[in-house]
């Protein structure tokens, strides 16, 4: 079974699309997943499955979410695999002084085609596969750019966090089976 990381858009932000992370777990688990775990109040969910279509799983999700709380978010999924490597190729998780509360990862639903990525200035950004790295040296409310593909955003102590999650249910699995 693979290690699924979960990320939602814009839940519990500014007290909007509000839910409780009892319902949330409880919603995953009433869609067949397995190990669920939430981390922090803003959507993000670990969780172990036999699913292969992550495309599929997520719309599963995303009906659940809108069936169960009565408002639409898009739903993220990364393996942890995927995850471990987002965190490896960040361009700034190296750089002195760097403030981690001020480096974002935007986790995209496709690929930024030429366009989106031209029309981003004012920040320093680099793109990964589905992922834009963005630090942002005057703070993410200072800053203003708009994407024209659903994304989500974490800071990276989120994302190293829900990484080391999904290694230690990685480590659990393996454990359990030998």
């Amino acid at each position: 079974m693979a290690v699924i990381v979960s990320l939602l858009r814009g839940v519990n932000v500014g007290g909007h699309h509000k839910i409780g992370m009892d319902g949330l777990r409880s919603l995953y688990e009433s869609l067949g997943l397995r190990d669920v775990q939430t981390c922090l109040q803003s959507g993000n969910v670990v969780f172990r499955t036999s699913a292969r279509d992550m495309a599929a799983l997520a719309k599963r999700i995303e009906k659940g979410i809108e069936e169960t709380f009565g408002f639409h978010s898009d739903v993220f999924l990364r393996t942890a695999a995927e995850l471990r490597d987002v965190i490896a190729q960040c361009p700034f998780a190296s750089r002195d002084g760097l403030d981690p509360a001020k480096l974002a990862v935007m986790f995209l639903a496709e690929e930024p085609g030429a366009e989106v990525r031209g029309e981003i200035a004012e920040v320093e950004l680099r793109v990964g596969r589905r992922e834009l790295y963005i630090y942002f040296p005057h703070g993410m409310g200072q800053t203003k750019f708009s994407l024209k593909i659903a994304q989500t955003g974490r800071n990276w102590n989120t994302v190293r966090r829900l990484l080391d999650l999904a290694e230690e249910m990685e480590a659990r699995t393996a454990r359990a089976r030998g």
